[in-house]
């Protein structure tokens, strides 16, 4: 590809944006994309968009598109690919065409409607197509207020002289076994950290060295120093002859204990004059003495000054004795050392690292449990004690300061729940050092962050504070090191190393100061050499189980970093993480499933953080990215809590009339119909539409797209006339507005078309989508991802009319181009496979029904998991189809199953989880379980009543088949009752020719005649 033809395309493109005065998100709407696809197209750098996204950006602008479709066919001439974009035309709603409650459509597929209030069409697997209305979103969460790591009291370990050396043994010998430094005593209610020291254990049997060298790293406060003790204390009560305690902090520290201890030992050489000479001469007492011993250096942080200075690798003692002859049982000398630091600088020389984490949940609560109970304080226990470990990360320094807060405080676990979750505290107010009863003395902050002046001063310098920075804004639970690699991420590594300083005017712990400037420029590779830095100092962790959580920072470190943040760079840090992730989104959720988890989860940790901070100037793309990936999702519950934040805080920040308070308050409308609460979800969209058109005007496109919503609401809620009348509206304006083969002008061609089909009026839907599959097939290609669907959508319209064999064919060949262009496990593949395998069904073919249903199961399973909405329509079409090939049993089992999964994730009043209520009592009258059928339809039938209303078509269905039931159950009066009721309903609300009204009609004449040829269970 051309680069420079391309720049040169999106230099005219941004010229004629800013002539335009419109913004990047109205140009979205405009030209039906949506805004990442807007911002990619505009961008450098970015792949090249889709020449349709190109034609409808130059529309959009007002420029000459053949002129600019030139233009771009040069710029690409010699690329191999583009990059498709997300058009918004019309798409597949629902996935698979199953035969409903006794042979009607659950649902069918369907396009959607335009903007992100969209809602998704009536069944199957997928949703209506929908354009996002431009604006922005607001979020709402806990504000971390700012503050200063300089302003940190730094307390030092403080380590006691050597003691004086014992009296001589008779002989004058030394005095047998000798202890050498202080080693610290073991915290109240110790935890032996059973697999840790089973670690420690089996490296011991396993040495096949006579020294066993071990390096304990983990971070600040995970209890390195503790289980060095432990192993020191349990050497001398072993009978080790000498153990020996070291502050490796400083190489001086070290160098001086090894000289007490040449003297102590009456080592060859020392003479007391030199500490140099002495501490060479313990080093080579200990590489050759038969005495054994336990040399611990605690928290090394220069291993480049400790060169020449580790404990000796191999003991020569001219006793006979070579390495790994006792199978390691036998090893009688031992070097510990604990560390924060990872890398191979601690691990040469035979020394084995051992890497050491935080507690266990159960560890955590045993301690609180054993500190509490040991402080005569046990009636603090409470049901939260488990939470307290979860919330402080389960770190052990922090555990034992909070329980000195509930001891201190008389205060049970609960309060200090509570207490901790107020982001008003500071951590030194809610993990307070002072009076907790033990020696360590340090700030937490200051544990935690104790490597961080270090990690600023090393290579690549300056980089590690604003590094951490960004870190502390992540999920504790992990992100993808792909993050560290992003321009974002780049671009504001770059900025603090020209700043000289980081973004916050960095002071180290005791007060230095690192400047950076003049420095070289940040390179490609700084993201991620800042951050092995970080996880060389101790500051964050990796790890390769999940690429996608692949670096984790611990809870409270990242609570530290916050706090000591000013606001100013605080809104450049959040600016910052939310462009690198929304750079990580894969181009749709389905390419990478657990890639969007984790980034899902990722934005739903940074916006509470955030505050106002993404919605300054305007909203971030990142929060429609998110909040539109609940949805594909299948998470309603998190969908709807996510937008009721957005839209309180759009109406707090920007006022009821705000643009992006209306397409916040489109969006919550969205989630209310995923959650199944319709009426909400229509009387949201009417506010929006009224909003809309008051401040807008009549012919806005934002008007447009929400009364598209609002139609699309009416269609769902079977208020189908009033549908067609804004659909009709919408259709007219863009005809008349954008062009009759704009993009957005399609879809609502489409959504017409669907609307007449619902209706009863299929020759008029067939004609519109006729047109809309000549249209997409002439400008974007008969292969194009759009045009397959119209065709798909056709293919429905089809079936309806009672054209299965021109269906079926359409369909195979939906089914054979999907396969082939976008792979057999992609969404829109699942979705062709299951309407061929509904109109196999339709026809007879059960047998291929069920082979490609089967199949469709499978697949959604593997990809979505066992709970998506999608995998659960896959089980409940298999399930009819089993029904209809005489597999009853297969049928209600599977029936009950997608029913319990589906009453626990949208609840029992959702409307699919009464569509799948109301499938199992056909089953079950199949079966000739008519009593549990009829107490199953009656119970529907109270619930749509309720929820939809007496006339809405999925309750004519429901009170069609019950009176079905009643007939086979023999209450002949109140079935010809009941059916009477269904056929007057249907004549006012389907029409005199709609298909469902003539069937009824024909069955309620056959039963007033006493006909004995009643319909079958699953025909209405």
């Amino acid at each position: 590809m051309g680069a420079g033809e391309l720049s040169a395309l999106r230099v005219r493109l941004n010229n004629a944006l800013a002539v335009s005065g419109l913004t990047k998100s109205q140009l979205a709407v405009r030209a039906g994309r949506s805004r990442t696809v807007v911002y990619q197209a505009l961008r450098d750098g970015d792949p090249a968009p889709s020449p349709a996204t190109v034609a409808a950006l130059a529309q959009a602008l007002g420029l000459p598109v053949d002129e600019v479709l030139e233009q771009f066919r040069t710029a690409t001439s010699t690329s191999t690919s583009t990059r498709a974009d997300s058009t918004g035309e019309p798409g597949e709603a629902g996935g698979s065409v199953s035969p409903g409650e006794n042979g009607e459509p659950v649902g069918s597929a369907s396009t959607g409607s335009d903007g992100t209030g969209g809602v998704p069409g009536a069944g199957g697997m997928g949703n209506r197509v929908h354009n996002s209305v431009s604006g922005t979103t607001t979020v709402h969460g806990s504000l971390v207020q700012a503050g200063s790591i300089g302003a940190l009291t730094l307390v030092q370990h403080q380590h006691a002289p050597p003691p004086p050396a014992p009296a001589p043994a008779p002989g004058g010998g030394p005095a047998w076994p000798l202890r050498i430094g202080a080693v610290p005593d073991l915290v109240t209610a110790h935890q032996p950290r059973t697999a840790l020291r089973e670690q420690i254990h089996r490296a011991q049997s396993a040495a096949g060295t006579v020294v066993l060298s071990q390096v304990l790293s983990g971070g600040g406060g995970v209890g390195k120093t503790q289980l060095a003790a432990a192993l020191a204390h349990h050497a001398g009560i072993d009978g080790t002859d000498l153990v020996l305690w070291a502050d490796a902090t400083r190489a001086e520290e070290v160098l001086g204990t090894y000289a007490a201890a040449a003297l102590l030992v009456q080592a060859p050489g020392a003479a007391g004059q030199d500490v140099e000479s002495d501490a060479r001469a313990f080093l080579n007492w200990a590489a050759t003495t038969g005495r054994s011993w336990l040399v611990v250096l605690d928290d090394v942080t220069e291993p480049d000054a400790l060169r020449g200075w580790w404990p000796p690798a191999g003991v020569h003692d001219g006793g006979g004795q070579v390495p790994g002859e006792d199978g390691g049982a036998g090893v009688r000398h031992r070097a510990v050392i604990t560390t924060r630091l990872k890398g191979a600088d601690i691990s040469g020389g035979g020394r084995h690292v051992l890497d050491v984490s935080t507690y266990t949940a159960a560890e955590s609560a045993a301690f609180l449990r054993e500190r509490l109970t040991l402080a005569d304080a046990g009636h603090l226990l409470d049901e939260a004690v488990d939470e307290i470990g979860d919330v402080l990360g389960h770190l052990p320094l922090a555990l034992g300061y909070a329980a000195a807060w509930m001891i201190n405080e008389d205060q049970p676990c609960a309060v200090y729940v509570e207490h901790f979750r107020d982001q008003e505290q500071k951590l030194d107010q809610v993990l307070p050092a002072r009076g907790n009863g033990e020696a360590y003395g340090r700030e937490v902050a200051a544990a935690l962050l104790l490597s961080l002046d270090a990690a600023q001063a090393a290579e690549p310098v300056g980089l590690a504070a604003p590094a951490l920075d960004l870190a502390a804004f992540l999920d504790p639970a992990g992100h993808p090191a792909e993050f560290w690699q992003t321009g974002a991420v780049r671009a504001y590594l770059a900025r603090a190393r020209r700043s000289g300083k980081g973004v916050r005017g960095w002071r180290g712990l005791l007060g230095r100061v690192f400047s950076s400037s003049g420095r070289a420029a940040v390179g490609p590779g700084a993201g991620r050499e800042a951050m092995r830095l970080l996880h060389r100092y101790g500051l964050i962790t990796t790890r390769h189980e999940d690429p996608h959580r692949a670096v984790q920072i611990h809870a409270l470190t990242a609570r530290a970093v916050r706090e000591a943040l000013s606001a100013e760079s605080k809104g450049t840090v959040v600016r910052a993480v939310a462009d690198a992730l929304l750079g990580l989104w894969p181009e749709e959720d389905h390419h990478d499933m657990a890639r969007a988890t984790v980034l899902r989860a990722n934005t739903d940790h940074l916006w509470p953080l955030a505050g106002d901070l993404l919605w300054q100037p305007d909203g971030h793309e990142l929060l429609y990215q998110a909040g539109s990936s609940h949805w594909r999702n299948g998470l309603p519950t998190a969908a709807l809590a996510y937008w009721e934040c957005q839209v309180a805080f759009a109406e707090r920040l920007l006022g009821a009339g705000h643009p992006d308070t209306l397409t916040a308050r489109a969006n919550l409308a969205t989630s209310y119909w995923t959650a199944g609460r319709t009426r909400e979800a229509v009387q949201l969209l009417e506010q929006v539409l009224a909003d809309s058109d008051r401040l807008l005007g009549p012919q806005h496109p934002d008007t447009l797209t929400a009364r598209a919503n609002l139609a699309t609401s009416y269609w769902t809620a079977g208020r189908t006339g009033e549908a067609i009348a804004l659909e009709e509206q919408v259709l007219a304006d863009r005809d008349r507005l954008l062009g009759p083969r704009h993009p957005d002008t399609l879809t609502a061609r489409a959504n017409l078309a669907n609307s007449y089909r619902d209706a009863g009026r299929t020759s008029e839907a067939i004609e519109l989508l006729e047109q809309v599959l000549a249209d997409s097939d002439r400008l974007l290609g008969p292969q194009h991802p759009d045009t397959l669907t119209t065709r798909a959508n056709l293919a429905a319209s089809y079936w309806t009319a009672g054209r299965t064999g021109e269906a079926i064919e359409m369909e195979e060949q939906v089914l054979a181009d999907s396969d082939r262009l976008l792979g057999p496990q992609h969404p829109d593949t699942l979705t062709a496979r299951a309407n061929l395998a509904a109109s196999y069904r339709t026809a007879g073919r059960t047998g291929e029904a069920i082979a490609l249903e089967e199949q469709v199961l499978a697949d959604s399973e593997h990809l979505l998991g066992h709970q998506h909405p999608d995998t659960l329509n896959a089980r409940a079409n298999l399930a009819a189809s089993y029904r209809d090939a005489g597999r009853t049993s297969e049928a209600i089992e599977l029936l009950v199953r997608v029913l319990a999964d589906r009453e626990q994730l949208l609840g029992p009043q959702h409307l699919h989880t009464l569509n799948t209520r109301a499938n199992l009592a056909t089953s079950y009258q199949t079966a000739g379980r008519t009593r549990e059928a009829i107490d199953l339809q009656e119970q529907v039938l109270a619930d749509r009543e309720h929820l939809l209303g007496p006339q809405h078509r999925d309750t004519l269905n429901t009170r069609a088949n019950l009176a079905t039931s009643y007939h086979g159950a023999g209450r002949e009066g109140e079935s010809v009752g009941l059916l009477a009721r269904v056929v007057e309903d249907s004549r006012q609300v389907l029409g005199e020719e709609h298909p469902h009204t003539r069937d009824r009609v024909e069955r309620l004449r056959r039963w007033r005649e006493q006909d004995d040829t009643f319909p079958q269970p699953g025909q209405d």
